[in-house]
């Protein structure tokens, strides 16, 4: 992988004013442009040209989302971007939805046409990490990928693959920035150096 995308998706609103996601989505830019790839970049928040963002997927090999989790997800203004920049995507991103009346084997979400590209989500959550692992917690076990299931399916729609997603817990109720910037860094070390 040589050219990343860097889609931050932190909003100012209510409480949160974005800057932890801020810093690690610099935290990525750097520790990637270290190992000599090619950063693009995106601050949904800033505003975005559609078509210019459909280019910019197609000239990655993968793409990051930074971005916070709202109420059980990703912010509105992400889904905004998902919605607008996919769908203006049609025929370079995916081709249709995979089915064919004359071939019943090509089965709904084989139609994408990004099959050589990756994405990885960031999340920064202020749930503990055992509400999404234990079982008798909130999220009964689902793990952090499976609240984020319809997010994985849209980009495997298009037919890319997921990297390991990065999560930081107890970002309000106890903020450990340094222990996130250390593990990030790590997990991209990790994913993206070898």
């Amino acid at each position: 992988m040589k050219n990343i995308l860097l889609i931050h998706g932190a909003k100012d609103f209510g409480l949160s004013k974005g800057r932890l996601n801020s810093t690690l989505h610099d935290v990525a830019k750097d520790t990637l442009q270290s190992l000599g790839l090619h950063i693009n970049e995106t601050h949904i928040d800033k505003g975005y040209d559609i078509e210019v963002e459909v280019q910019k997927i197609l000239d990655s090999d993968a793409i990051i989302y930074q971005m916070p989790g709202w109420w059980m997800g990703e912010p509105w203004i992400v889904k905004k971007y998902i919605d607008e920049v996919f769908n203006a995507g049609a025929g370079k991103l995916y081709a249709n939805d995979g089915r064919s009346r004359e071939d019943i084997s090509k089965k709904y979400g084989s139609g994408g046409l990004s099959q050589n590209k990756k994405y990885m989500f960031s999340l920064t959550w202020n749930a503990p990490l055992e509400a999404f692992t234990d079982k008798e917690q909130f999220f009964e076990g689902v793990g952090v990928d499976g609240i984020y299931l319809h997010l994985h399916k849209a980009h495997q729609f298009l037919g890319m693959s997921a990297l390991p997603t990065f999560i930081c817990n107890d970002v309000i109720k106890n903020p450990q920035v340094q222990k996130y910037i250390k593990d990030y860094q790590a997990h991209l070390l990790k994913v993206f150096g070898a």
